[in-house]
Parts: structure tokens; sequence; C-alpha cells
């Protein structure tokens, strides 16, 4: 895959390549320089800088470009990962413990997916994970659970437990005491004074009003809170008034499941603009890091991305396509046909009586037209009891497979391991027992999916964005093409490299350098 230019002495002539698959080949040896010469008729490459053949004339040099000089230096530094990237958060274990160890142990930062995930699981997760990594920087996911707050304090506390020192907090529309605790927790000072930041935050967000909740500190009312209950010390209080929530804020553009579909190219520069102003206000050494997440299937959208300024980049729906996602082959198989255009908006379980929704694939499953049926009878009606009797047939032998007092029972048996309060509340409020009841549908399509559940084929869940279709056409007719070759640090390299060239590709445009022949990155196996 690479060309190797024998050089015995500084005044030798360099080899020179001049078709286009060698042209390729030569500049897709990303951690060399070289330059762009021409003979007069035609464009050629040399991986040396001087000298060159008479009647040949040295248009321009390029400099050496490793996939590890996109982004944010800083990014790399501060969480210990060799590439400017980061593996999502997946719910429900999608975004798996193999997942995470595969991409830690190649020094690359992955997420682990706890939303929706029991506890105890996730304590087995953790396990598996700190005991494969050898210490590598891996990130667990918080996702808001605004019905069950004792979900988010027992996650954190497992976190403390075992020294999860980063967390992906998402979906997230304001601060809440958990994760105020987690931070403040992890500050310390010095013997010369200066503020230890232990546990990192990213948050994943897609609108500037909630990305200033973490551009700034934690609110006085939440450290009292915490304090007055012994939570945290004066000091870390103290501290947590000084340094902002997060570390790095992920800009969510058009992603798998939660999201706003924002368009990236309009959020990211808001919130660039918006961290310096926030840095400039408060007196931070330093701007609040800017990543993106949302779109991202190819090196041109990877390229797009950290040209518009972002850190760090954050991938998802690809990673569920590959054989290390806690997805079932059911699941890599249909993502492997979807088109970008595959996908659409169904309600969200954990958020369904708020009415938000997520991004879930249409291609191959009916949830989403069920999952806004669902929805719809919950916003007209006040309890199941209320409900149509030709409804209550349909939901019965369609949707759940079996009664509706069944459901409710399994329901209440669920949370009463989970958190009992939901009962309490559910058998108190009508409608508040009927939103239960119709998430259990919404969780379980995500579980029937997880699964590889034939029988529920129909009623799959599957959290995807159009970036698998991007992903798709672009590995079209290569290793990376078929299910079973897709694994997640291939496909993290190949969008870096690919993103590293089409970078210089594009440097050497603004140069005046163009081929008549279109380059295009070669996926080969690594």
């Amino acid at each position: 895959m690479t060309i190797n230019a024998r050089i015995h002495d500084k005044d030798a002539i360099p080899a020179i390549v001049w078709d286009a698959v060698s042209i390729r080949r030569h500049l897709q040896q990303l951690d060399r320089p070289g330059s762009i010469v021409s003979d007069g008729a035609k464009l050629g490459v040399t991986g040396a800088i001087d000298p060159v053949p008479a009647g040949v004339a040295t248009l321009c040099h390029y400099p050496a470009l490793p996939a590890s000089g996109l982004g944010n230096p800083a990014f790399l530094r501060d969480y210990g990962v060799r590439y400017p990237y980061m593996a999502g958060a997946m719910a429900n274990g999608i975004a798996s413990a193999d997942l995470v160890i595969a991409l830690a142990n190649q020094g690359l930062l992955a997420s682990y997916g706890a939303g929706g995930v029991r506890l105890e699981q996730v304590d087995k997760a953790l396990a598996k994970i700190t005991s494969a990594v050898n210490g590598a920087p891996f990130a667990v996911n918080l996702i808001h659970s605004p019905s069950e707050p004792a979900m988010e304090n027992g996650l954190i506390d497992i976190l403390l437990r075992y020294g999860v020192t980063i967390v992906e907090a998402s979906a997230f529309m304001g601060m809440t005491p958990a994760l105020v605790r987690y931070r403040a927790l992890g500050l310390s000072r010095t013997a010369d004074g200066a503020i230890v930041v232990a546990h990192r935050l990213i948050a994943k967000v897609s609108r500037p009003e909630v990305a200033s909740v973490f551009m700034e500190p934690a609110s006085e009312a939440v450290l009292a809170k915490l304090l007055a209950q012994g939570a945290i010390t004066a000091e870390q209080a103290e501290l947590a008034r000084l340094v902002p929530m997060a570390d790095d804020i992920t800009a969510e553009a058009d992603s798998g499941g939660h999201t706003d579909r924002r368009p990236l190219v309009v959020l990211l520069p808001i919130l660039l603009r918006q961290a310096e102003r926030v840095a400039a206000k408060n007196g931070y050494a330093r701007p609040i890091r800017i990543g993106v997440g949302g779109g991202l299937g190819s090196p041109k959208a990877v390229a797009a991305a950290f040209a518009a300024g972002a850190a760090y980049i954050v991938t998802g729906s690809v990673n569920q396509a590959c054989q290390e996602s806690g997805s079932s082959p059911a699941v890599r198989a249909l993502l492997a046909k979807c088109s970008f255009a595959d996908t659409t908006m169904a309600p969200a379980a954990d958020m369904f009586e708020l009415g938000v929704e997520l991004q879930v694939l249409k291609r191959g499953t009916l949830f989403a037209s069920r999952a806004k049926m669902l929805y719809d009878l919950y916003r007209r009606y006040d309890s199941l009891e209320a409900l149509p009797a030709s409804v209550v047939q349909e939901l019965e032998q369609k949707l759940f497979k079996q009664s509706l007092a069944e459901v409710w029972q399994m329901t209440a048996d669920y949370f009463i391991g989970r958190d009992p309060k939901q009962v309490t509340e559910a058998e108190a409020d009508p409608k508040r027992k009927m939103a239960l009841v119709f998430r259990a549908y919404l969780g379980k399509a995500s579980h029937w999916a997880n699964a590889g559940d034939e029988s529920r084929q129909m009623d799959y869940q599957i959290w995807s964005g159009p970036a698998i279709g991007d992903f798709n056409d672009w590995t079209a007719g290569s290793y990376l093409e078929q299910p079973e070759g897709r694994h997640v640090v291939d496909v993290a390299l190949h969008l870096l490299q690919g993103a590293a060239f089409e970078t210089r590709l594009h440097w050497l445009a603004m140069a005046g350098i163009r081929f008549p022949t279109p380059l295009s990155y070669e996926i080969a196996p690594l």
C-alpha cells in the first residue's frame, strides 16, 4: 500500500510517480511530507522536497499530516488518547464493553452505553472493561432520566467505586445534582494552588441554552443542597464555583437516537462563539473545547467537521454496525442496507411523556409508526380504561401480544427492582400508569432488536442517523461493505486517515493543484 523511494545520498534524484493510482498511494502516506511537480504536461508526486530532474518543476510542497494531527491536540493530552476521536455511547449497552475495550486498547476514546442498562449489569460491564484496558482511558455515558433521578445517582455511585474519570452526559435539558456531585468530587488543589480536575465531563448538546448550563460553573442552589447533605466538602463546593461543568461539549447534529437534527454547519459555529464569550466572561484559561457528532459516516464528512473547527469528532451509527457492538446480527444486516434517507423520528421511551423524539431506522421495521400511535393515544386519553375496546384489542394483539393487565404487572415488577417510586406514582395516577405501559413497548423494542428476536423484527427499534447511509455508500465494494468485516477500530482509523487524506487534497486544491483524475481514499485492510 506504500511506495518507498530509496534516496542514497542528498544529491540523488528522487523517484517521481505520475499515474493516478501511484499518486493516490503516495499522498496517502500521511506521516510523510512531499512535493507536487510537473513536467509541463502532467502532474506528479515525489516524497522528497528537492532536487528534481531537469525539465521538471516543483509546484508546491506539502507537510506531513498524520490523523493524530487533526482537531485540537489538547484533547489528546487531556484524555491520554492517540486521536481526536470518540465512539459515543449508544444506550442499552449497544456501545458495549467489547466495543469500549477494543477502542481503548488502541488509544481511542469510547463511551460505554449505560443508558437503560440495569445497575448490576453496568457493574459487571465496568468490571470487565477495567480489567481489560490496563488503565487506558474510557468513558461511561450518563443519560438524563428526568423521571428516574435515583438511577442517575445509582450510576454515579458505581462510577465512583470503579474510579471512572470520564463521563459523557447526554439528553440533559438542565443540570442535575448527580452530575454536579460527580464533577465536584473530582476537584482538588495542588500544593501550589492549581485546580486539579480528576472527573472530566463531556456533554452532548444540540442547543445553545443547554450548552450554557455546561459552560458555566455549577449552580449555587445545587451546590448548597449537596453541601447540606454532606455529599461534597466545602472545598469541593468552592472549587466547583471556579470551573465549568464540562471540559468538552459535543455539538450533536443529525445523529441517531436523541437528536434535534440540527445542521452541523450552523450549530458548530454558534457553540464555538458561545464558548469564547463564556470563557472571556468567566476568566477561563481557555474556552471549552467543542467537538461534533451526528452525520459523520465518511472521510469527507469528518474532514469537513475538522475544517469547520471541531476539536474532536464523535461517531455512533457507524459503530452500531460493527461486530463489537451490543446489537444483533439481524440489526447489523439491516443497517448495512440502509441509505441516508432510511431514518425517521419516533417517541423516546425515557422521555415519552414530554414528547421527546429520537431518530431510528425505518427500513424493515414498523416501530416508528407504532410508537407514534402510542404517543397519540397517550395525548388523547387519560387512562388505559378510557381506551376504546377496538384500540385495546389492536394493542394487545399486534403490539404487546398479551393483555394490558399483564403488561402492567410486568412493568410494575420491573420498576420495583429499579425505582419503586415509579410504581407508587402510577398506582395513584392512571395517566402515569398508561405512560409506563406504553413505555414498556418502546423499551422492549430496543431489546428485541439487540437480541435479534426474529418474531419481533417488525418491532425493532434501531437508533440510527443518516450517517450510516453515507458510510454504506463510501464502503461499497471494500472489505468494510459486509457486516462481518466491520470492526470499530478499523472503522475509526479509516475515517480518521481518510479525513487526513481529504484534508491534504483540500490544501493542495487551495494551492492551485487540481489533479485531472479525482483521487479517493483507498480502503485497504489494516
